[in-house]
């Protein structure tokens, strides 16, 4: 029974490599050898940064600023990229502040003060925050920090009445809440689990 002949692996025969394709002139394709392309144009490097960065979530002004500048890319290639961004609408900080008021207040409970604190983490403008942080009404602020120390409530029972009372304030504070609303929010609460909350402020002078 004759032999099989073998896989020819390329041209070159027998378990041979494929050789490199030739080019006129001798030398080898440069596209083939490695070699890296021409160095792209800053302008199309940030618009391609921008649109990474946006792809998935909304970013303001100043963080896009900030991913170019780590990125190298000349300040006035960034700031016109960034503009012509502004003007389409693909970078807009009052949409992005006007979210992540809704977003935060409704998904932590944070009050007023926290959310333009992390406003201005992301360099979005005094202004523009004030607008933002303008939907929620002193009103509606109340009511969130009532569910709050709702939910929270039943983990405190078994403490003593002013460790209970500072660890429920305390949870407010470090969502935003100023003294004053936190404690009248708290005292509600306790009296209507039938806490005698006579003295309650000397635990939170002034």
């Amino acid at each position: 029974m004759p032999e099989e002949e073998p896989f020819r692996a390329g041209p070159g025969g027998r378990g041979g490599k494929r050789g490199r394709t030739a080019r006129p002139g001798g030398g080898s394709d440069p596209s083939r050898a490695g070699a890296e392309p021409p160095p792209q144009d800053p302008a199309e490097r940030a618009r391609a940064i921008c649109l990474r960065q946006l792809t998935g979530m909304p970013r303001t002004r100043k963080q896009l600023a900030d991913a170019l500048r780590k990125r190298e890319i000349p300040d006035e290639v960034a700031q016109e990229v960034l503009s012509r961004f502004e003007d389409v609408g693909l970078i807009d900080d009052a949409a992005f502040a006007g979210a992540w008021v809704e977003s935060r207040h409704h998904g932590r409970g944070l009050a007023r003060r926290a959310l333009a604190r992390e406003l201005r983490t992301k360099g979005v403008e005094s202004a523009v925050i004030d607008e933002a942080v303008g939907q929620l009404d002193a009103e509606r602020e109340e009511a969130t920090a009532r569910d709050l120390v709702t939910a929270k409530l039943r983990s405190t029972r078994g403490l003593d009445r002013d460790r209970r009372l500072r660890r429920l304030v305390g949870m407010l504070a470090r969502k935003g809440y100023g003294q004053g609303l936190a404690l009248r929010v708290v005292r509600r609460a306790l009296e209507e689990e039938g806490e005698d909350t006579e003295g309650l402020d000397e635990a939170f002078p002034d």
